[in-house]
């Protein structure tokens, strides 16, 4: 092991008493809202020395490229992200962490078995409404810092830690990075869903599109409460939903024919995939009735290096098709809704940010990482495809997040603490190191 990491990661294991207790206190913290997440948040890395600005801003407001929300997708309320700076000492890289402090909306608490706001340690593990996603991120670039000013060393470059809201399109990271502050690369800190902790490094994020159709159809000429007799004179909303639905499939099958990736084929065998996820027809007590009005819910994921308007234009050729060879929805087309849509974005594992960042994996776990290509609609994408900037994602185990319907939200206490050492080892060596 190098100086410079053995020494942080002394600094960094001395600190373990109070870098449990700062998870802690963020996830009591949740119970009181974002807010008092976020002021927890800016008081600790005050003390650390760092200076701390708080940035209002309105989702809406905040200009994007090649990424969209509308309706109940989007945020619309005035958030807050901060951006706490440890300032170089020279002329080396700056270097943001970012990870979001909101949560999932508190409820279903009675299906724990632990209390969701007290930070539980139980064999090895501490539990938390929010601790996996993200709490622990923000808990991990604030100590990490802390364990930075505590080594004695100083990086070179700026080394900032932005909280920033993110669920529903807050967009928080994005209104960071337009008001100026930036950085020469990114690291997204968020705990690994897939099971793999730090021996997954997220370089490669997909793109994704949502959208809606609504399809009508038309009732027989009759009085009669009951349609079954007549319904070879109506038109089904759900039939021609269906032709829809068989041409999407289809257009998804040739999709994945020519579209490809190797990283997210190596994994799924595909790189590209159209979802009929949901769909809303008929009365569900009324079986005699012809439903003359249908509802599909669509999703569609797709590469890096494939644009998200190329993508729509497919699905919009592919429904125009599909009205010029029906008579009915020729006179009768589907009403098209595209409520959101992100583009893809990557780095390539022989860049010099995934380099610092495996080799202080590698440092601080024995364990050699690998890029973990299945992170559709990722925050890693943003300051990438906003800013061109280098950009990683990283953390640690952990497991039944309330955003995936499950509960007792917990994070490995032993590779929470070894990500606050692999995140303060590549700063330095992204940004260069000098002792004070």
């Amino acid at each position: 092991m190098d100086d410079f990491s053995q020494t942080l990661l002394a600094a960094a294991q001395a600190r373990r008493a109070q870098s449990i207790a700062f998870l802690g206190r963020l996830i009591a913290a949740q119970r009181s809202g974002e807010a008092a997440v976020q002021q927890c948040f800016a008081d600790h890395l005050a003390e650390a020395g760092c200076q701390v600005e708080s940035l209002h801003y309105a989702p809406a407001k905040v200009q994007m490229q090649h990424e969209f929300a509308t309706g109940d997708l989007a945020a619309t309320e005035e958030r807050c992200s901060l951006i706490a700076r440890l300032p170089g000492e020279g002329a080396g890289r700056s270097l943001i962490f970012f990870g979001h402090p909101d949560g999932e909306p508190v409820k279903n608490v009675e299906r724990w078995k632990h209390d969701p706001f007290a930070a539980t340690l139980s064999e090895g593990r501490i539990y938390g409404w929010g601790v996996a996603d993200d709490l622990a991120g923000i808990a991990i670039m604030a100590e990490a810092i802390q364990s930075i000013v505590a080594s004695g060393l100083r990086p070179l470059g700026d080394v900032l830690a932005a909280s920033t809201p993110s669920k529903r399109h807050a967009r928080g990271v994005a209104a960071v990075l337009q008001h100026g502050h930036t950085g020469d690369a990114a690291i997204y800190l968020h705990p690994a869903e897939s099971g793999l902790g730090m021996q997954e490094i997220k370089a490669i994020c997909g793109g994704q599109l949502h959208l809606r159709l609504t399809v009508s159809g038309q009732g027989p000429d009759t009085q009669e409460p009951g349609h079954t007799a007549f319904s070879h004179l109506a038109v089904s909303a759900l039939d021609k939903a269906m032709v829809l639905k068989a041409a999407l499939d289809d257009l998804g099958n040739s999709r994945a024919a020519r579209v490809r990736h190797a990283g997210i084929e190596s994994v799924v065998g595909r790189a590209t995939n159209i979802l009929v996820a949901h769909m809303t027809c008929g009365d569900s007590l009324r079986f005699t009735r012809v439903p003359t009005r249908c509802t599909m819910g669509v999703s569609i994921s797709f590469p890096p290096g494939e644009s998200m308007e190329s993508v729509q234009q497919e699905i919009m050729d592919c429904l125009a098709s599909c009205e010029q060879q029906d008579v009915w929805l020729r006179d009768h087309p589907p009403v098209i809704e595209w409520l959101a849509g992100v583009t893809g974005a990557e780095l390539p594992a022989e860049s010099p940010l995934f380099d610092a960042v495996s080799a202080a994996v590698t440092q601080v776990t024995g364990l050699t990482p690998f890029v973990n290509a299945m992170h559709t609609s990722s925050d890693i994408r943003v300051p990438m495809v906003q800013k061109g900037i280098p950009t990683v994602g990283l953390g640690p185990l952990c497991g039944d997040l309330s955003q995936n319907g499950s509960h007792d939200e917990w994070v490995d206490v032993e590779d929470y603490l070894r990500a606050i050492a692999v995140a303060a080892d590549s700063a330095l060596r992204w940004c260069g190191a000098v002792r004070v």
